[in-house]
């Protein structure tokens, strides 16, 4: 298997996760009071466009619910989803890379902006698909959402 097929860049692959997945968990998730960050406003679209979403903030303090969702403290506490959707600065991400090998989620998604080609390659090797540098909003709005 190659692991570049892990790789999502093109629109097909990037729509059929989109449409396929049901759940979503949110690494870096923001409540209420940062209702002007993308860690908020994007999960809240999931939330409208129909996703189970599993906040997993890293700030403290650890709030009970983000969006009418039960926020989960660390990626080791999730059940089975579908995309990790990470708000993580690039440096940040290769200390979840053990709890997201170890979940196995269908593909691992790192917001605009973020970029980590090492944890990529790892997770693809490992047969987990990855987006990298695209907002999950844009590219549904793109790909899935009806024209209106």
């Amino acid at each position: 298997m190659t692991v570049n097929v892990h790789l999502l860049e093109e629109d097909a692959a990037i729509s059929a996760l989109l449409a396929e997945a049901r759940s979503i968990a949110v690494l870096g998730a923001r409540g209420d009071a940062h209702r002007d960050r993308p860690a908020y406003y994007v999960p809240k679209y999931l939330k409208e466009a129909g996703y189970r979403l599993y906040p997993v903030p890293v700030h403290e303090p650890l709030p009970l619910e983000i969006l009418d969702f039960p926020s989960v403290k660390h990626l080791e506490d999730l059940p089975p989803v579908d995309i990790v959707n990470i708000f993580r600065r690039a440096e940040d991400v290769p200390a979840h890379l053990d709890a997201l090998l170890a979940l196995r989620p269908r593909a691992v998604w790192l917001q605009l902006g973020i970029r980590n080609d090492e944890v990529a390659g790892q997770l693809a090797q490992a047969g987990i698909d990855v987006v990298q540098d695209r907002c999950i909003m844009v590219e549904h709005r793109r790909l899935l959402a009806p024209a209106g």
